[in-house]
């Protein structure tokens, strides 16, 4: 079998691939082939060592995988082989709120899903909707299962609710079609006018260009008539931006900020953080839980992600590059087959 190593800091330089035998599962542990998997902004980060966790030399990379189990060991007793099953991203997080303790996240302090065979464990896997092909389901752990910690977080989300959602990354794509379920009305911001069709073909009910309208936020409250919106999910900042198009009593899930400049992390004035009366949330990822509801809520509604490309587990440098290009609409998918 083959694997993706990286070296943390040297970029794709520190990128290799390496062969191993073929792994043999521990006691509670399975063994998956795995047959899909993505890549993101979060891959970039840790590729240049720039990632918030710390990252081991030599770990296999990427944190989002899915495939088939192909040999379980001693002990397990919630899957079994043949199960398509899906890798969560923080193996030790089941439930409740994020702590250090449930830290150790595929790709940086453990082995990742960049390989032809992942060992796991049994409480780290979850069943793929059966509607999904291995491509698409490739999209979820990450992204997805961030979207929906950001919309369950807090207080319910009621139709007729007003989200608004920063950028058109993975994140804000899910965030997008989950709340559409709920019958939310979705607000968007994007850099283009391109993006801004796509966007409403997807179900957006505005979308603002930032790059018209740099105070963007004005424009959020002339579209709700003043009172702003119920929910902000922030996933690029500028957080103070956030704060003010929140609605009194609101809601701002604070998934993080661009790393490529200053202003998405700008120190926020106080009086702007009082004068929000709004909650703000610190969203990382999720857990176990929040993934099994996802996949309830994508599977009772036949919800589809949205694909960019995919590209073949030779190209990963490839598919690096592009995601580094910037420009795309969807998740990039690293087939294994």
């Amino acid at each position: 079998m083959k694997s993706y190593h990286l070296d943390p800091q040297r970029g794709l330089a520190g990128l290799t691939v390496r062969d191993h035998d073929e792994p043999v599962p521990g006691r509670g542990q399975v063994v998956v082939k795995v047959r899909a998997s993505s890549l993101g902004s979060r891959d970039l980060a840790v590729l240049a060592g720039a990632y918030p966790l710390p990252i081991r030399p030599g770990v296999v990379p990427g944190c989002e995988g899915v495939g088939e189990v192909v040999a379980v060991g001693e002990g397990v007793g919630r899957v079994r082989a043949g199960d398509r099953v899906a890798a969560t991203v923080f193996p030790r997080w089941l439930d409740g709120p994020f702590v250090w303790d449930n830290a150790a996240q595929l790709g940086t302090m453990v082995d990742g899903m960049l390989t032809e065979y992942a060992v796991l464990g049994e409480d780290g896997v979850v069943p793929v909707p059966e509607h999904l092909s291995f491509e698409e389901a490739a999209t979820l752990p990450l992204a997805a299962v961030t979207a929906w910690n950001a919309l369950t977080t807090g207080s319910a989300l009621r139709p007729g609710a007003t989200v608004l959602t920063l950028g058109s990354g993975a994140v804000s794509l899910f965030v997008l079609q989950l709340a559409k379920l709920s019958g939310a009305q979705v607000i968007m911001t994007t850099s283009s006018a391109a993006k801004a069709e796509r966007l409403k073909a997807l179900g957006a009910d505005d979308v603002i260009n930032y790059r018209d309208d740099p105070a963007w936020w004005q424009e959020v409250r002339a579209r709700t008539h003043g009172a702003g919106v119920d929910r902000v999910v922030d996933a690029t900042g500028p957080l103070e931006q956030s704060l003010k198009c929140v609605a009194a009593d609101g809601e701002v899930a604070f998934v993080g900020y661009s790393l490529s400049g200053a202003e998405g992390a700008r120190p926020i004035d106080p009086a702007t953080l009082f004068g929000a009366g709004a909650a703000v949330y610190r969203i990382a990822t999720g857990s176990r839980a929040h993934f099994v509801a996802l996949n309830r809520a994508v599977e009772a509604h036949r919800l589809r992600p949205v694909l960019d490309r995919v590209f073949p587990f030779e190209h990963v440098a490839d598919a690096f590059r592009y995601v580094e290009s910037g420009g795309g609409f969807g998740k990039v998918v690293i087939s294994h087959d």
